[in-house]
């Protein structure tokens, strides 16, 4: 008689899936990346504006949703000069492009784990530098829509930009492997934790850039900045994420097309491989086993001399 097993529940799936993941690890590589590839890059991007030089600073206190005191420590740290675009090489411009690249690559990675599908190939690194623009692109317009439009209709009209971009994102890195209307849980879900995110910041990292740059200095506020794209990181990642899982529970992913689990870890019960688990019933024994014993009834057989 099967024992019969109960699915876990939506939290507990969550945190296997995200352990799986690496959810916490990811995040700590998003943020790294981020401040030592993508950062320079777009500050190079935001400087060779004719309008405005410091739209990733901009862009960071939008984002962190800063005012006053602390907005203007950020803009002091993050803010290049004007001749930054005059003193850059060419070969400057091309390394952080390259350097650029890698964070579009963690990001496919993690999307790749995300849907369980295979790593794609070494040519469909255009993809990655068609994301990488596109992304610049749209925290360029993140930023300008701040001098358009103001309360309310800006952070509905920032909600709809950044749906689209989490929507398009994934489609566009994998392939277009995975469905439309299976990616549009995930947009949705990144774009709500990054509202979430930005309203902690308001409550918490507000005050903690002023009292750590007057403590610290510019070391500090970047120490902030980078605990911020760790918490961005993570709502990335774990948005795409809490998007699959939404699609699993619910019955929207095809099962012809839905890649075999990962094999559980030791000492879960209840998931296919843990240890402790019993064998299907007509599995095929280990070679080698305990032969069958012979009938003690039946008489041995004589020789005649």
């Amino acid at each position: 008689m099967s024992r019969r097993r109960t699915r876990p529940s939506w939290a507990v799936e969550l945190y296997r899936r995200g352990k799986r993941l690496e959810l916490m690890h990811r995040a700590l590589g998003f943020a790294t990346l981020a401040l030592i590839t993508l950062a320079p890059l777009l500050i190079v991007v935001a400087a060779a504006d004719p309008l405005r030089h410091s739209g990733f600073a901009l862009w960071l206190v939008d984002g962190m949703d800063l005012s006053g005191r602390s907005a203007e420590v950020l803009s002091d740290v993050f803010s290049p000069p004007r001749e930054v675009t005059g003193t850059t090489s060419v070969w400057g411009a091309v390394l952080l492009a390259v350097f650029g690249l890698s964070f579009a690559a963690g990001v496919q990675n993690a999307y790749e784990r995300v849907w369980r599908l295979p790593a794609g190939p070494w040519h469909r690194i255009w993809r990655q530098a068609v994301w990488l623009g596109v992304l610049m692109v749209y925290l360029y317009v993140q930023v300008q829509t701040r001098t358009v439009l103001a309360g309310n209709y800006r952070m509905l009209l920032s909600v709809a930009i950044g749906v689209l971009f989490f929507w398009w994102g994934p489609h566009f890195l994998l392939g277009h492997q995975v469905r439309w209307r299976l990616l549009l849980p995930g947009a949705v879900a990144t774009m709500a934790g990054l509202v979430g995110l930005r309203a902690f910041s308001y409550l918490v990292f507000t005050p903690l850039i002023v009292t750590n740059a007057v403590s610290y200095g510019s070391i500090g506020t970047i120490l902030v900045v980078e605990s911020w794209l760790i918490g961005a990181g993570f709502v990335v990642h774990g948005g795409a994420l809490v998007g699959h899982v939404f699609c699993d529970r619910t019955g929207h992913l095809p099962k012809h097309g839905k890649p075999p689990e990962e094999p559980a870890e030791l000492g879960e019960p209840g998931e296919p491989g843990a240890v402790g688990e019993p064998q299907e019933p007509g599995e095929l024994a280990e070679p080698g086993g305990p032969e069958e014993p012979q009938d003690p009834e039946e008489p041995p057989q004589r020789t005649r001399g």
